[in-house]
């Protein structure tokens, strides 16, 4: 079996085990064809996330907790990833005028120039769409919302 050979394991202890073990080796290999294919681009897999949600809410201002909600990668640490984008020009902070303790995120103009530039080299479609077909993707979809339950 594929899997075996990749992770250099010789049996599992069950096929639910093989399974999750599939679902993270994959997970992780889908990360790094990600990672890849916007190395030319100097962002991050997570900085290319926010970049993505905040294009998503355009014109209208997110706040690093909705942010967080909307992240792939629960784990990160969503303000400095968010002060890194500011660096860069990439993103905009400002006050709240409503919530003093809350801080306005806003993609900038550079910001959307870059996923303009990053749309025509990276689909994440095409990370599965030569091994998939769209029946046996939607069975995938199905199958992975079923196992989240």
């Amino acid at each position: 079996m594929q899997l075996q050979k990749e992770t250099l394991t010789t049996r599992f202890e069950s096929i639910h085990h093989q399974a999750i073990v599939n679902v993270f080796h994959t997970g992780n290999w889908c990360n790094e064809k990600l990672k890849q294919t916007i190395l030319p681009f100097e962002v991050t897999t997570q900085q290319f996330n926010i970049l993505r949600i905040l294009r998503g809410q355009y014109p209208n201002a997110c706040t690093v907790n909705f942010l967080k909600t909307r992240m792939l990668d629960k784990m990160c640490d969503a303000s400095r990833i968010i002060d890194r984008l500011v660096q860069k020009g990439l993103v905009l902070k400002a006050s709240n005028a409503e919530d003093k303790r809350a801080v306005d995120i806003l993609i900038s103009d550079k910001g959307l120039a870059l996923l303009k530039e990053m749309d025509k080299d990276v689909s994440l479609s095409v990370l599965i769409s030569s091994n998939l077909t769209e029946e046996e993707a939607r069975l995938l979809n199905d199958l992975l919302d079923k196992m989240r339950g």
